[in-house]
């Protein structure tokens, strides 16, 4: 396999004009955006551009969020969003002195920003770029400390003491990153889009070790402790649009007093009620998020699409690793723009090789050029007589009952049996049913099987005998496959 393979499975987008609207349709960066256009006027503001106590309430109005208990916190969420993003931008006063700014006074003015204008009025690329910045203050604000705790802290005078918080920002970061990545691959592996993660099940992903069979109490303990943790930062993630999800019962957490007594106790879980202890899943705009902070990151996480324009040999080497329905789109994607003739000539040059991947490439070649009309007939007429491509070639040609196909050579057949199988080793499905079923056939067919492939020509022949000893039900077949892997290797060691 090649060093360079993809580290991530590939994901399906939405279009930038579906994510665009999801984003503008955001809770958060929808109110962030209706107070910027409400603060046309001027919104006096103090330091770090927060809103001031006198201009919450007529925000809050604005919103309709005043019947709302939460409607202040709400709209100072927002506010302080519309700044980080430059919805709004804020204007110093003069006349402002270091007195006032601690007095909470005003010491600027708030108005639309240069970016109001980008949201409302630019390309979807550009909206998806200031929701990004967006969310990237949101995850910062998701894995900040309590700010009761920090309250506690700074009040009488008291200083504050992130250890005694219990709070490390490069520990609850990565959790929260790791988090995103996973729920991204359960995504993207996922059966079925869309499909939401129990928050006990994600929590146990990050943190119970692969090869423990059976959690320690401590294990357990460290999981609750991080699901309680999740539950408040997909509470705060959820108003950007990054996740959907549907938080704890608050009747399943134990509710304790200030010296550490039950006040009411948690009710009893049964297995029937997992959904209980929330249920999260990344939005296709979450999707977008996750895989452009993995891109900016370094990762390789492809999507479908990002091959419409590649050149066919990098199309074949990638198809392999993509799963099947997402292969056959980018294949379709890829063949959109060209001709069934040009493309066929393309892809089949591409599918030449003797290296280790030329099988697979050869097997994404036939999976793409089956998408293939007719029309691409000369193409493969040509190739009849190559020994990596014509036995290709005939069974596409056949597959379309065109006439005059002629009969491969015994060799050819088995060299193009024995580049099936190498390509079916160079897949996750190399022990399955379908497989054995393959080598059943092929022995059952053809007598004195075993005694013909081993002087086969390819560089894989020697590891496919040995995969066929180890496939085949029937030991004795079992054991001839064996042996001829063993002249295979001795072949061309000389």
């Amino acid at each position: 396999m090649s060093a360079d393979r993809p580290t991530l499975p590939p994901v399906r987008l939405h279009s930038d004009a579906e994510l665009a609207r999801d984003a503008l349709s955001a809770p958060l960066m929808a109110r962030a955006a209706q107070l910027a256009r409400w603060a046309e006027r001027g919104v006096p503001v103090g330091v770090g551009g927060e809103i001031l106590q006198e201009s919450l309430g007529a925000a809050t109005e604005h919103l309709g969020l005043t019947a709302d208990e939460d409607g202040p916190g709400l709209t100072a969420e927002a506010w302080q969003l519309a700044v980080d993003t430059g919805l709004v931008e804020v204007e110093e006063t003069e006349e402002t002195g270091e007195e006032d700014a601690e007095d909470g006074a005003a010491v600027g003015l708030a108005k639309p920003g240069e970016e109001l204008a980008q949201l409302t009025g630019g390309s979807p690329r550009d909206v998806l770029d200031i929701w990004l910045g967006g969310m990237e203050t949101v995850l910062a604000d998701a894995v900040a400390p309590d700010l009761a705790d920090l309250a506690d802290q700074l009040a009488d005078g008291g200083e504050l003491d992130l250890d005694a918080l219990d709070w490390n920002p490069e520990e609850e970061a990565e959790l929260l990153d790791g988090i995103l990545g996973n729920l991204y691959l359960l995504t993207a592996l996922g059966d079925e889009p869309g499909q939401s993660v129990p928050l006990p099940a994600l929590a146990a992903s990050m943190i119970v070790p692969d090869d423990m069979d059976e959690p320690t109490d401590d294990i357990l303990e460290e999981v609750s402790e991080a699901m309680m943790r999740l539950d408040d930062q997909f509470r705060v993630l959820e108003p950007i649009g990054l996740v959907a999800y549907q938080p704890v019962d608050e009747a399943l957490i134990e509710e304790l007093d200030d010296a550490g007594d039950t006040v009411r106790a948690a009710e009893p879980l049964t297995d029937e009620d997992v959904t209980r202890y929330g249920m999260v899943r990344l939005t296709p705009l979450g999707v977008y998020a996750v895989r452009a902070r993995m891109q900016e990151a370094g990762v390789y996480a492809p999507a479908v699409g990002d091959l419409r324009d590649a050149a066919a040999g990098t199309l074949l080497e990638e198809l392999p690793d993509y799963p099947e329905d997402l292969a056959r789109e980018e294949s379709e994607q890829w063949l959109a723009p060209r001709t069934p003739s040009a493309a066929a000539g393309e892809l089949l040059v591409a599918a030449r090789g003797d290296d280790e991947r030329a099988p697979l490439r050869r097997l994404a070649a036939q999976q793409t050029l089956a998408l293939v009309g007719a029309e691409a007939e000369p193409a493969f007429r040509e190739v009849l007589d190559d020994r990596q491509l014509g036995g290709l070639a005939r069974v596409w040609l056949a597959e379309r009952g065109l006439a005059d196909i002629p009969e491969p050579s015994q060799d050819m057949i088995f060299w193009l049996t024995v580049d099936t199988i190498a390509a079916q080793l160079g897949t996750d499905e190399e022990d399955t049913e379908e497989l054995r079923d393959l080598v059943v056939g092929l022995t059952g067919q053809h007598s004195g099987f075993f005694d013909a492939v081993w002087r086969v020509d390819h560089p894989a022949t020697a590891d496919v005998l040995e995969a066929m000893g180890r496939l085949h039900p029937d030991r004795k077949a079992a054991k001839e496959a064996r042996k001829a892997a063993y002249k295979a290797r001795s072949r061309a060691a000389n």
